[in-house]
């Protein structure tokens, strides 16, 4: 006989199922009772793990965009090239073909 049955078995035998029964009890409320229990908590965690992921993508594109926009605003080459991309612009003696 181990330790845990020599503890139920002995003097205080009826006290340590007490408490042993009172802490399942307690244990089955915080894992299933309806509203803030465990498996709630566990739900919170992933959807918060979630949103920091989405938090640290946007963060990374706008670093990207700054990054475009100050060399948009900053090299002439890089706007025309732009322009003509995004907008079909041309100068003037320029074929434009549009490939769709």
């Amino acid at each position: 006989m181990g330790r845990a049955g020599k503890i139920f078995k002995g003097r205080h035998g009826g006290f340590a199922k007490f408490v042993a029964g009172t802490l399942a009890v307690f244990v089955l409320i915080m894992v299933f009772w309806p509203g803030n229990n465990v498996i709630r908590w566990i739900g919170a965690k992933v959807e918060i793990a979630r949103q920091e992921r989405q938090i640290r993508d946007y963060r990374h594109k706008i670093r990207e965009m700054n990054e475009r926009i100050r060399m948009l605003t900053s090299d002439k080459d890089t706007l025309e090239k732009f322009a003509r991309e995004q907008f079909n612009f041309a100068e003037p003696g320029d074929d434009v073909y549009i490939v769709e």
